[in-house]
Order: structure tokens, then C-alpha cells, then sequence
């Protein structure tokens, strides 16, 4: 296990790298992913801004992206995966993009809200770090982006050793 020391309970689910068959149910996490940036955090449309990109068109980029970067490297994308599909994914951009940040990245990471408390999370953090530690990393470091007011992520994290490091901001173009 990673430096976050935890006890998971049991779940049904297998970790395993993303297959070009999983898309499907991942396109249904990713959305559940999307949609959840926007709940309850920061201005009143920022829900509307997530879903009003989630279209046909920028569903088809994402996945074709997805595949570019699992064929890069293909614990890129790991998933929890059931009988009845896919729980949860966790998404580590491929090492040739570390330099973005001089670090590995964790990009998403997402668990279906069923599938929250049962360890899942856990499992595919552990998948995260121990793909990033592969890595030829200008920095022996992962980072991630999350939402200021996003309380239970924020505490998942540092469960794990993160620490604030700088702060993104943004602007319109």
C-alpha cells in the first residue's frame, strides 16, 4: 500500500489496465467525473459549463486521447472494473507529457458514488502512484488539480502525502 495507511474493506472489484472494450463505461464514468467538478463548487453555472462540453464530438477527442495515451503507455489508464462494468478509473497522463509539470500527473481519478467507501479509490491511487514511480520524472513527484472546495477529495489526498504545492488559475480565452 502507499504512504496513506488505510484499511479497505472488501469489494467486488478487479483493477486492471483500460481496454479499448471499456469505452463505453468509461465515457459513462468520465461524464459522472465531469459532472461531479461542477456540484457544489465555485460559482453557480460552473455545473453548466461541465456538461455543456460533455458532447458526441468532444466524446469522441476524449476517448481517441485516451487511446493515444494507453498505447504510450498502457497503465495510463487503470479501471475498477465488476461483473456489471466498470466502478471507478484512475487516468495518469504518460511519462512523454511530464514535462508539463516537471512531474507525473495524475489527471482523474473517479469512483462511482455507489462504489465510494469501499476501497475502490484506494486501489486505483495505489495503481496511480505505482505508474508514476515508473516513470522517467524530471521531479519525483505526482500532481494533481482539485477543487479548493472539494472537501472529500481534498481529504482522500492527503490521506496519501499531498501537499499544497502552488495553486492553478485560470482565465477565459
Amino acid at each position: 500500500m502507499s504512504e496513506g495507511v488505510h484499511e479497505k474493506p472488501m469489494t467486488d472489484a478487479t483493477i486492471r489496465p483500460y481496454e479499448a472494450d471499456d469505452a463505453t463505461d468509461l465515457w459513462e464514468l468520465k461524464q459522472g467525473f465531469e459532472l461531479g467538478i461542477g456540484e457544489n463548487t465555485g460559482p453557480a453555472d460552473k455545473g453548466e459549463t461541465y456538461e455543456g462540453k460533455l458532447t458526441d464530438h468532444y466524446r469522441t477527442r476524449w476517448l481517441d486521447w485516451v487511446d493515444r495515451c494507453v498505447s504510450t503507455d498502457e497503465s495510463s489508464v487503470t479501471v475498477a472494473a465488476t461483473a456489471d462494468g466498470l466502478v471507478g478509473y484512475a487516468f495518469v497522463l504518460p511519462e512523454s507529457l511530464s514535462f508539463i509539470w516537471d512531474a507525473a500527473v495524475l489527471n482523474e481519478i473517479f469512483v462511482a458514488s455507489e462504489y465510494r467507501g469501499t476501497g475502490v479509490a484506494d486501489d486505483l491511487m495505489d495503481a496511480a502512484i505505482e505508474c508514476a514511480r515508473e516513470q522517467d520524472l524530471p521531479l519525483d513527484r505526482m500532481v494533481l488539480d482539485v477543487d479548493r472546495e472539494n472537501d472529500r477529495a481534498q481529504a482522500f489526498y492527503e490521506r496519501y502525502g499531498f501537499e499544497h504545492w502552488g495553486e492553478m488559475v485560470a482565465r477565459d480565452l
